[in-house]
C-alpha cells in the first residue's frame, strides 16, 4: 500500500482547489463524514457556526485535514487555541487522511477558495465545557472560486 510521507504533504494551492470535481465533492462529503465521527470522540463541535478565526491578530496554530489519496480535497480547516491540549491526530487520521500543519496565511487561502462568503463558516469545539478551538468542514463548501477567463 502506498503511504504519502507527511514530509511530502502540502496544503492545496488554489489552482488545485478550483479544480476540484463533482465527484471530488462527493468523495469530501463521505470522508468528512468519518472524519466528524472520529474527531467526536475526543472532542464535542458546537450546533452552531461562529465568526472566522482569522483575524489579525489571533492566538490559533492552523492546521488541515486531507485525503491521502488526492491532496486537494479538504476534509477540514483547524484553528486550535495555542494553550489547547493537542489531539491525537494519528487516531484521527486512520490511514486514509493527513493532518498537515500550516501558516494563517495558507489557511486563509484555503478558506477563501472554498468558502468565499466572510463568515459564520466554523463550528466552535470543546474539551467539557472549554472552546479549543474552531473547525470548518470541507463539506460546507459554499462555492468555489473560479476565474472568469
Amino acid at each position: 500500500m502506498f503511504m504519502l510521507s507527511i514530509v511530502d504533504a502540502k496544503p492545496p494551492a488554489p489552482a488545485q482547489l478550483r479544480s476540484l470535481s463533482s465527484s471530488d465533492l462527493g468523495v469530501i462529503t463521505w470522508r468528512v463524514a468519518n472524519f466528524k465521527e472520529r474527531i467526536r470522540e475526543y472532542v464535542g463541535i458546537d450546533s452552531y457556526t461562529t465568526s472566522d478565526p482569522l483575524e489579525p491578530n489571533d492566538d490559533y496554530d492552523y492546521s488541515v485535514v486531507l485525503d491521502r489519496k488526492n491532496l486537494a480535497r479538504v476534509i477540514s480547516l483547524i484553528a486550535a487555541k495555542k494553550d489547547a491540549l493537542p489531539l491525537p491526530w494519528s487516531d484521527i487520521m486512520a490511514d486514509t487522511l493527513v493532518h498537515l500543519q500550516i501558516s494563517k496565511e495558507n489557511a486563509s487561502v484555503v478558506k477563501y477558495e472554498l468558502m468565499p462568503k466572510d463568515n459564520n463558516n466554523f463550528y466552535p469545539y470543546r474539551y467539557s465545557t472549554n472552546i479549543a478551538g474552531y473547525i470548518m468542514f470541507g463539506s460546507q463548501i459554499c462555492g468555489i472560486r473560479r476565474e472568469m477567463g
